[in-house]
C-alpha cells in the first residue's frame, strides 16, 4: 500500500514538473503598434481673377484640412477655410501657410495688376468756320473820290482775296459798293453800283467763279463811319465783301 501512494505521489511530482515547465517555456504576446503619425496638412489657394487693373479688387479663396493654424501673407491669422477680397496696388503673390500636428503646408495665388489704358486724348480742338476765314481773310477794296477804278495800292489785297478765294472755291459772297456822303443818292448809288462791279470784274480775271458772285450798291446809305472829313469818307468808299451762306 505504501508503495502505490508513492507512485502516485511521484506521478503527480512528474506531472506539475512538466506542467510548470511548459508554463515556463510559453512566448510574451508582442506590444501593441504605436499609433499612427498625425496626418499632413492640405492647402489651396485661389484668386479670382488673377489680373486686374489697380483699384480692382480680387477675391482669395483657400481651404485647409488637417491644419491648427492658417495664416495668408500681408492679411493674417484667417479660418480653416474662407474667402477673402483684397485689392493689391502692385502684382503681388499670396502665400497661405497652413501648419498642424503634422507638419506644415504651403499654397501661393499670383495676382497681376496693370495699370489702367491712358484716357483716350481730348478731341481736337475746332478750327475756324469757313465763314470765320472768309471774315479773316478777304479784305475791302478802297477806292478814291468819285472813281470807280481800283488803285494801284489796293492790288496786293486783291490779288490776295483772289488766292484765298480759290482755295475755297466753294464759297459765295456780295461785293457791296459804298460811297461817302457826297453827291446825290442816285448819283452814289451808280457809282457805288460801278465799284462793285469794278471789283467783280478784277475777280473773274483773277480766275474767281462768276457764279460764286453777286453785287448789290448801298451808294452812301450804309456808312461804315459817320464823321464828316476826309479820313472817314476814305473809310465808306469801298467794294465790301459779304459772306453768303
Amino acid at each position: 500500500m505504501t508503495q502505490k501512494k508513492m507512485k502516485w505521489k511521484t506521478l503527480i511530482f512528474a506531472l506539475g514538473a512538466i506542467l510548470f515547465l511548459s508554463a515556463c517555456h510559453k512566448k510574451t504576446p508582442p506590444p501593441p503598434p504605436p499609433p499612427p503619425p498625425p496626418a499632413a496638412p492640405t492647402a489651396s489657394l485661389t484668386a479670382n481673377p488673377n489680373t486686374v487693373e489697380k483699384g480692382q479688387s480680387v477675391t482669395l479663396t483657400w481651404e485647409t484640412t488637417n491644419a491648427t493654424d492658417v495664416t495668408i501673407d500681408g492679411i493674417g491669422a484667417v479660418q480653416a477655410s474662407g474667402s477673402q477680397q483684397v485689392t493689391p496696388t502692385d502684382s503681388t503673390t499670396y502665400t497661405l501657410t497652413a501648419k498642424g500636428a503634422g507638419g506644415s503646408q504651403q499654397a501661393t495665388a499670383r495676382v497681376t495688376v496693370t495699370s489702367p489704358p491712358p484716357p483716350p486724348p481730348p478731341p481736337p480742338a475746332a478750327g475756324p468756320t469757313e465763314e470765320e476765314l472768309f471774315s479773316q481773310s478777304v479784305k475791302d477794296i478802297y477806292f478814291d473820290y468819285d472813281k470807280s477804278d481800283i488803285r494801284a495800292d489796293q492790288q496786293g489785297s486783291l490779288q490776295a482775296d483772289i488766292e484765298f478765294l480759290k482755295q475755297h472755291p466753294n464759297i459765295h459772297f456780295v461785293i457791296e459798293g459804298h460811297c461817302d456822303e457826297r453827291g446825290s443818292t442816285e448819283y452814289n448809288l451808280a457809282l457805288g453800283d460801278s465799284r462793285a462791279g469794278s471789283v467783280q470784274s478784277a475777280l473773274t480775271q483773277g480766275g474767281i467763279n462768276s457764279g460764286n458772285v453777286k453785287t448789290i450798291s448801298y451808294g452812301k446809305e450804309k456808312p461804315f463811319c459817320s464823321e464828316s472829313n476826309e479820313a472817314c469818307w476814305q473809310q465808306n468808299r469801298r467794294g465790301h465783301f459779304v459772306y453768303q451762306k
